[in-house]
């Protein structure tokens, strides 16, 4: 029989359980919340915890990106994550949060029943505490080569694109690149080393779609893979946890018929 021996750092341990905090006339706040958070640090050998933090409501904002940044200020300063631009437009902020992943910024503490429970996004390696790797990530997106590719000669003003061809970029220049839809892939989970996963395929579509770019072939070629492209198992996953509303299956789906298409 088979015996697997898991790293000795891979089981999380209850970790501290911090007080609420009192008001400024000494008592204790009646409207809190609490908020379970993963933490583990590579500047020391303990296995990754789990610390419990007491929120008075009242004196917070309604995000759960408002908590981190109260607990951060106010409470416990070693606390590290991603944040910018709080609107939902630059993706740092992405996390786990009551088992999905979106942005923090977003994700309203009322949205959440019971504890709120707050883990860095699945796959990636850990940097520290709600800070994933993201280096992986971005060579994949890189590796699209995410911009225009053409031989005509350069317009004197701009590259013209009807109505119609800039609307079927609808659904795919939106992608803030937050890695949500990619990291809860089973299929990136496994193979993310080779498969491109949901957001780089996105937006290798988002080139393929469009009208202005002379390099359809040279694209498809790219992705002609296996695992690059068709690790994808139409999951759907990354459209349900998507916080801009995206389908990267689709996109996915669009590509997989172009590369039939093209063989026809």
């Amino acid at each position: 029989m088979a015996e697997f021996t898991l790293p000795k750092n891979s089981t999380m341990k209850e970790g501290k359980k911090w007080p609420v905090q009192k008001n400024a006339d000494g008592k204790k706040p009646k409207n809190t919340k609490k908020f379970r958070v993963y933490r583990w640090s590579p500047d020391d050998d303990e296995n990754p915890s789990i610390d419990t933090y007491t929120v008075d409501m009242d004196d917070c904002g309604p995000m759960v990106l408002d908590a981190l940044i109260k607990i951060k200020n106010e409470i416990d300063p070693t606390l590290t994550f991603r944040r910018s631009c709080r609107e939902g437009v630059c993706g740092s902020c992405a996390m786990n949060i009551d088992g999905k992943n979106t942005l923090a910024c977003t994700k309203g503490v009322n949205e959440v029943r019971g504890t709120v429970k707050i883990y860095p996004l699945p796959a990636l390696d850990v940097v520290k505490d709600l800070v994933g790797d993201l280096t992986n990530f971005y060579a994949q997106y890189a590796s699209i080569e995410p911009w225009l590719h053409n031989t005509t000669p350069q317009p004197e003003k701009e590259w013209k694109q009807s109505q119609e061809d800039r609307e079927k970029l609808d659904g795919l220049y939106e992608c803030i690149l937050c890695a949500c839809c990619s990291t809860s892939c089973p299929s990136y989970w496994w193979n993310q080393d080779r498969y491109l996963g949901p957001a780089a395929l996105l937006q290798a579509y988002r080139w393929l779609a469009d009208s202005r770019d002379e390099s359809t072939g040279e694209r498809l070629d790219n992705l002609e893979d296996p695992f690059r492209l068709y690790r994808c198992h139409t999951i759907m996953n990354c459209a349900q946890t998507c916080p801009k509303g995206l389908n990267p299956a689709k996109a996915i789906a669009e590509i997989k018929k172009m590369m039939v298409e093209r063989t026809v």
